[in-house]
């Protein structure tokens, strides 16, 4: 989404973040090459085809979604969705049962305040070529109220979809019907807080963790039947933020960047020996990404980082006005 902060960090900061493409399993660095993709503002890891993620624009000239090889970094299969209305910011793409794809139209970049938003369902296509796939649209609605919102998350066991507000001071996480209508409209109720100004979210392959980042940090939430405990702090890039997905195995969370060549760096799932905050030390944090006196001090730094970054990019703006 465009927001003063996220366009001056990504700006800065697009450089430190551009890696070379590797990992044929899907569970390292990785950079987008392909020219169309200027605003990846989702990632999901296919679990039928080893090493693609599929992802899009925030705003496209039209509703195609990009299978990206990891190990090169190239677009190998362009999907043209049918069916559907003409998008208006997607934002957020997961898969679920049967390899479903679930594409999340929720965004509200221009501050309409949408009366009603969209997700699309698809097939994952078992052949990657350039295709057009007809999609199936949902109509949802918020039973309190409009909300702008980026992550989408598709239980991977049970198929339900949930989708989190983006708000500041942290939103909720929002429970969609058992079974979606495409007839009707589908009304989305919050069940939980969520202490994060949210830009993805995604469920670990075995449904039992949901990550959730922003901007500036992350939080692992143990899934717990939907009733969130927090269990650990997720180390994110600094910049413009907009995707995450677990890679295929379960061993990564993989966290995309918005622009041009952006990248797609790995971090050590939550949970994992390896992770920053692997004891869930941060549990009793209110602070994004928060954790011990050692994660503090670098969520301390970052946040003056952020508080710069914004300083800079106001008073520019106030000026110009």
């Amino acid at each position: 989404m465009r927001r003063p902060l996220a366009i001056l960090a990504g700006v800065l900061l697009t450089g430190a973040f551009t890696l070379p493409a590797s990992a044929a399993d899907g569970n390292e660095d990785f950079t987008i090459k392909d020219p169309r993709i200027t605003e990846s503002s989702g990632l999901a890891a296919s679990r039928q085809h080893p090493g693609i993620y599929w992802t899009h624009n925030d705003q496209d000239t039209g509703a195609y979604l990009y299978a990206v090889d990891s190990s090169t970094g190239e677009t190998v299969a362009t999907i043209t969705m049918t069916g559907v209305g003409t998008p208006r910011d997607v934002e957020a793409i997961s898969i679920g049962p049967d390899n479903e794809l679930w594409v999340g139209d929720i965004g509200d970049n221009d501050g309409v305040q949408w009366p009603y938003v969209w997700l699309y369902r698809l097939p994952e296509p078992g052949t990657l070529k350039d295709q057009t796939i007809r999609a199936t649209q949902y109509v949802v609605k918020y039973s309190d109220g409009t909300r702008d919102a980026e992550s989408l998350a598709v239980h991977p066991k049970t198929g339900r979809v949930y989708i989190i507000d983006k708000q500041e001071d942290g939103g909720h996480l929002y429970e969609g019907p058992a079974e979606l209508s495409p007839s009707g409209t589908n009304v989305f109720k919050p069940t939980t807080p969520v202490d994060l100004w949210a830009t993805d979210a995604a469920f670990s392959p075995d449904g039992k963790t949901l990550a959730v980042r922003g901007y500036l940090g992350g939080i692992a939430y143990d899934w717990n039947g939907g009733k969130l405990k927090r269990l650990e702090r997720i180390s994110v890039p600094l910049g413009q933020g907009e995707s995450a997905s677990y890679s295929p195995d379960g061993t990564k969370l993989m966290l995309g960047m918005e622009g041009a060549g952006s990248a797609v760096v790995a971090e050590d799932a939550p949970g994992s020996s390896d992770s920053p905050s692997g004891s869930g030390s941060s549990a009793a944090s209110g602070e994004e990404g928060g954790g011990g006196p050692s994660s503090d001090l670098k969520v301390g730094a970052v946040a003056v980082i952020a508080a710069c970054v914004v300083l800079f990019g106001l008073r520019r703006l106030l000026r110009r006005r």
